[in-house]
């Protein structure tokens, strides 16, 4: 939403037109974020507080975010059964989810979040992005 705020100088004259951008997090059913993070190094697992024993070479990180913020449960529960993965972290006052696993797990796994999501719920969704 932009609002126009017009300033008027003791004179009464027009001063300098400011333009103020004010963000409204508007509540809705969205996955707001889907990455996949393929090989990271190990000191991002530390980072993190994920599993220090991975085995790197063959290694990913999901990263998911969703509102409303409670579906993050159902989301990882979704995630263990589309694939072999791990729940490094989810939160349901944030509808953050990070799993870890091989590319190909974390992948599959997330891709069969956003298909129930958005078949079963009706969320918005986006694509799978990855570094």
């Amino acid at each position: 939403m932009n609002d126009r705020i017009r300033n008027t100088g003791k004179d009464g004259k027009d001063m300098e037109e400011k333009q103020r951008i004010i963000q409204e997090l508007v509540p809705g059913k969205q996955i707001t974020l889907a990455h996949i993070i393929a090989n990271p190094g190990a000191v991002l697992y530390e980072k993190l507080g994920l599993d220090p024993n991975t085995d790197y070479s063959q290694s990913a990180i999901g990263v998911m975010t969703v509102s409303p913020a409670e579906t993050a449960i159902i989301m990882a529960d979704i995630a263990m059964k589309a694939a072999d993965i791990i729940v490094g972290f989810v939160d349901r006052f944030s509808g953050s989810l990070i799993i870890t696993g091989t590319v190909s797990a974390v992948e599959a796994s997330i891709q069969a979040i956003l298909e129930y999501v958005q078949d079963k719920l009706g969320y918005t969704v986006v694509p799978i992005t990855r570094t």
